[in-house]
């Protein structure tokens, strides 16, 4: 089997993210790469590579990044219940 490319998996890592609407820490646990190395490929390498792919994966990386506190606030409220009623 060949072995994919860095740009090849840039591009699986974006069209990952847009299809899922995962977070970078999300697409790195399914790739098993750290999350340094899935924002390098879809910030940087895919820039040169598919600025319109690139651009794309920003738009859904900007909205998690918007609604992460939400996100944040929920896992510590459930954190907490389970506490209380574990």
């Amino acid at each position: 089997m060949k072995q994919k490319t860095i740009e090849d998996r840039a591009i699986d890592l974006a069209h990952y993210i847009i299809d899922s609407k995962d977070t970078v820490r999300g697409a790195a646990k399914k790739f098993g790469i750290s999350k340094s190395t899935v924002h390098k490929d879809v910030s940087e390498r895919l820039k040169k590579i598919n600025p319109a792919l690139a651009k794309e994966v920003r738009g859904i990386l900007d909205e998690n990044k918007a609604e992460r506190h939400i996100r944040g606030g929920m896992a510590t409220k459930l954190k907490y219940e389970q506490k209380r009623f574990g």
